[in-house]
């Protein structure tokens, strides 16, 4: 493969101005033609270093394990929280697995690139000594093995297989317009369940489990046949397993390929059936779907549809659209009450209306920094003090004019010469940065406004504002909470 000159040349530091919009924020063609939000809040691919993994795994605790055959793959995934709160998922390999580090970074760059509402996305990696680490997004509600094999409360119902089923045939087919069109060993450890129930394909298939080993970790009963043939995959072999996974949703059990097609053959459709489904659906969809099923499953990988089919023949078996994933699986949402008493900014950041908290910072100006209008005139008249105005009123008139990129470089440059930090300069290139869709810088700058000014209501809610844009919403509400209880503080000691 191609020469590369450093293992992080495709990441910005998080001190770089940004420069363009990062490709996982443009429209995304590849949702399937339904009406999915391609605002997808993910942070951009980073390298991570090797200590903040391990601080956020607590030293890659058993206790912090959540793959469900981690005992049975070749790499275990971890539970990890980083240092901004957020949660994420930590995959680790042996260095056996990938021995050039060079080319597991090149390779988990480029799973990187591919961002859909619909996948797991992956955010970072490490390559330090011995360690191989994959990062990506945490899913808070376990996996479809869980929800269909070992549920508790209640079995998974059958409109929300069929979604299960459309949202996998999305992501697979947002994969294949990026150009990867091989996705290994998928099944029903692969797709997880998000805050809101919502099913997500792992981005961790995108990439092998090692340089050169199998794509496959399942049991052989369950592999394409092209793959035991020749031990290699094609996209079609992806069909192939799409198939196994309609059997997983269709019977609630882990049924192997062969027994489910003589089932099938022989017109003993109700047997391969989940009895806890009984009355949840028409026959003619769970005809269609069966017989969907025996198409990826076909011996020659040539008859085998593709993927357009899939999704093709899954839509119209959705019939409860409306209602959310997380009421279809009976889960309990954490819905946080907003404080009754927010200010103008507060509730213009609880909203995400940001042409509204622009215009309320512009007009707030530097007033809540007592004093930091004349700080200045107290120093000797240099050439630097004259600089650091001149800076400051470009990076100003950049901000009110919108200009949020220039607005960013001149604060930064503020940022540096001032000797006293300003809070308002951090609150303002928080701002800049949230619209430039860099939101865990925004979060950073809204958390340095607060060490500037620690009951500064303002630093709270551009944190509540920026956590909401990181998908954080709990902690977003958290936030808004504690900006009002400092709003209120303020407003009572100044009636006293």
């Amino acid at each position: 493969m191609g020469c590369l000159h450093s293992k992080t040349a495709h990441l910005h530091s998080p001190e770089d101005p940004p420069t363009a919009l990062p490709d996982s924020k443009k429209p995304d063609p590849g949702n399937g033609g339904d009406d999915v939000d391609q605002e997808c809040q993910v942070p951009a691919f980073k390298e991570y270093g090797l200590i903040e993994l391990r601080r956020a795994t607590n030293e890659f605790s058993t206790d912090y394990i959540v793959s469900e055959s981690g005992e049975k793959a070749p790499n275990v995934v971890y539970r990890g929280k980083l240092e901004n709160n957020r949660l994420v998922a930590v995959k680790r390999f042996s260095k056996l697995s990938w021995p050039d580090a060079q080319q597991f970074m090149a390779e988990a760059a480029g799973v990187g690139k591919v961002r859909h509402k619909r996948l797991v996305n992956l955010i970072g990696c490490c390559a330090e000594g011995d360690e191989r680490l994959l990062v990506a997004e945490y899913m808070p509600n376990d996996t479809l093995s869980k929800h269909l094999f070992h549920w508790d409360k209640q079995p998974l119902p059958w409109e929300m297989r069929v979604r299960v089923a459309y949202h996998v045939a999305q992501a697979l087919d947002h994969c294949s317009l990026e150009n990867r069109k091989i996705y290994h060993d998928l099944n029903a450890y692969r797709i997880l369940f998000d805050e809101d129930g919502d099913p997500r394909l792992s981005s961790f298939g995108l990439m092998k489990n090692s340089r050169d080993g199998k794509s496959y970790s399942t049991n052989l009963a369950y592999t394409p046949p092209e793959f035991l043939r020749t031990g290699r995959i094609i996209p079609e072999s992806v069909i192939y397993s799409y198939g196994t996974v309609l059997l997983d949703l269709l019977s609630g059990k882990h049924i192997p390929p062969s027994h489910a097609l003589d089932l099938i053959r022989g017109k003993n459709v109700l047997l391969l059936m989940d009895s806890s489904l009984e009355g949840q659906y028409a026959n003619d969809d769970a005809t269609k779907l069966v017989e969907l099923a025996s198409k990826c499953l076909q011996f020659e990988a040539r008859e085998r549809p593709e993927i357009k089919f899939l999704l093709t023949a899954v839509a119209p078996l959705q019939k409860q659209k409306e209602v959310t994933s997380h009421v279809l699986m009976g889960l309990t949402k954490n819905t946080a009450v907003l404080p009754t008493m927010l200010s103008p900014l507060g509730k213009a950041c609880a909203r995400m209306d940001l042409t509204a908290v622009h215009d309320i910072l512009l007009k707030t100006g530097y007033k809540d920094e007592e004093g930091a209008e004349n700080e200045l005139s107290f120093q000797e008249w240099t050439q630097q003090v004259q600089d650091i105005l001149n800076t400051k009123k470009f990076g100003d008139i950049a901000f009110r004019d919108k200009d949020f990129k220039n607005a960013i470089e001149y604060y930064s440059k503020l940022v540096v010469m001032m000797s006293v930090p300003s809070a308002t300069v951090f609150a303002r290139r928080a701002f800049s940065y949230l619209m430039n869709d860099q939101a865990e810088l925004a979060l950073r700058d809204a958390m340095q406004a607060q060490v500037c000014i620690p009951d500064w209501p303002t630093a709270f809610y551009l944190q509540a504002l920026a956590l909401s844009k990181l998908g954080m919403e709990t902690d977003a509400h958290d936030m808004l909470n504690d900006g009002a209880a400092f709003e209120a503080k303020r407003s009572n000691s100044w009636r006293g």
